[in-house]
């Protein structure tokens, strides 16, 4: 990888997204904890929907400019993770996901510590799991749901019921979820057993 990938503009994208991860949490953070107001959840959504546009762009700016780089495609499923999982946290602990559908946030989270763990495993042993549709759509309804979250509360008082519609599609993208993560693990689990033998 030559020094100027880098700072090439497909990884400042992927670092960009990092750095929107603590403005996320700050936002929610405020908005909750010191009572920053409702105008707080709008600025987090918008700060994730960058965030998440980058998302798109980077990979595909790379790959036309072919300046795809190691640090590139270590940050990049990285800053993805940190993003959702954040998001999710700060969510639950601001009460917009409670009661049973913490299980919905729980399973994505796991599923997220599991196939990266896979992953690192099963690139040791220069074996790659090609990403499926399934599993971009499962993105998208998790990217999606977790927007609709941040809007929470403030976007109810504008439109009823848009909570409850992040708490569908949380529910929906976490059985996507456990659907994609049992790909993954049987894939681990064929060279795990193949390798104890």
């Amino acid at each position: 990888m030559s020094r100027g990938h880098a700072f090439s503009l497909p990884n400042i994208l992927t670092y960009g997204r990092c750095v929107a991860v603590p403005l996320v949490a700050g936002c929610l953070f405020w908005a909750d904890i010191l009572e920053g107001g409702l105008w707080l959840r709008w600025l987090a959504l918008v700060l994730y929907i960058v965030a998440a546009i980058t998302d798109f762009f980077d990979g595909y700016l790379a790959r036309a400019w072919q300046q795809q780089s190691a640090i590139g495609r270590m940050l990049d499923p990285i800053a993805d993770k940190l993003l959702v999982s954040t998001s999710l946290l700060m969510l639950a602990s601001d009460g917009t996901i409670r009661g049973w559908s913490l299980w919905a946030a729980v399973v994505i989270l796991c599923r997220e510590i599991l196939v990266s763990g896979l992953r690192e495993f099963l690139a040791e042993l220069r074996v790659s799991v090609p990403v499926t549709q399934l599993a971009k759509w499962k993105t998208t309804a998790q990217l999606v749901a977790v927007g609709v979250l941040l809007a929470g509360p403030a976007a109810d008082k504008l439109v009823p019921g848009i909570t409850l519609g992040g708490i569908v599609l949380l529910w929906i993208a976490a059985v996507l979820t456990l659907y994609t993560g049992w790909d993954y693990f049987r894939a681990g689990a064929r060279h795990l057993i193949g390798d104890s033998r």
